[in-house]
């Protein structure tokens, strides 16, 4: 009796085991399931997608709030990393230059693909979150800094002082200014792109962000 108490109880085990690995997503998975929400978000939100060439005739992105033509919801993909960005405004400042760091102010929204959630945002903080940007050759460097009395951004206080690599992508088509010549970019990115938090999560990210300059300190 015992013996076979026993093997039912390794039956048992062996069964729930087996369930469990089942119900395990592999990583290509979770990548499929990914690109079901992006692609989910992209019909949700009636967004044409245009290619980097037909992007860099004019580094124009219509949306229905600048326009030029507001009847279309366009957003250029970077096929070699996956992510969607529209500009909606470029900015009334000057690009950053071959070997120049510049400090920046970011207000932004960051949602889930997958809900439209909001995760987190500093729309109504005292202080934006800070982050500098270096740019040497055409690569662009960044990362979040303390703001007045030390007090670090939402982004760092949730995620770390990285900022995702996304964050970057506007930057060669953008010219943020100070104020009222700040720049706003929409992007949907992927986990690779993200934050640490979503890259170990495998999940895509929406990030309206308006971007202005501010005098290095």
């Amino acid at each position: 009796m015992k013996k076979i108490l026993y093997l039912a109880v390794l039956f048992v085990v062996a069964s729930v085991s087996f369930i469990s690995c089942d119900d395990e997503e592999t990583y290509a998975e979770q990548k499929e399931r990914e690109a079901r929400h992006i692609s989910n978000w992209i019909s949700q939100h009636n967004i044409e997608i245009i290619s980097v060439s037909d992007f860099l005739k004019d580094t124009i992105t219509n949306n229905p709030e600048t326009g030029p033509d507001k009847t279309r919801n366009q957003y250029v993909l970077f096929p070699d990393n996956g992510v969607y960005m529209q500009i909606v405004k470029r900015g009334g400042g000057s690009a950053i230059e071959p070997g120049e760091t510049k400090n920046m102010n970011a207000r932004f929204v960051e949602r889930y693909v997958s809900s439209g959630d909001t995760i987190i945002l500093n729309l109504f903080e005292s202080e934006p979150d800070i982050f500098y940007v270096k740019r040497t050759g055409d690569n662009y460097s960044a990362s979040f800094i303390n703001g007045t009395g030390g007090t670090s951004a939402v982004m760092a206080k949730l995620y770390g002082y990285s900022v995702p690599n996304a964050w970057l992508m506007p930057f060669p088509y953008i010219k943020p200014g100070m104020l009222d010549g700040a720049a706003k970019v929409r992007l949907i990115v992927p986990h690779n792109q993200g934050t640490q938090t979503a890259a170990a999560n495998v999940y895509p990210t929406f990030y309206e962000i308006t971007i202005s300059s501010q005098k290095w300190q």
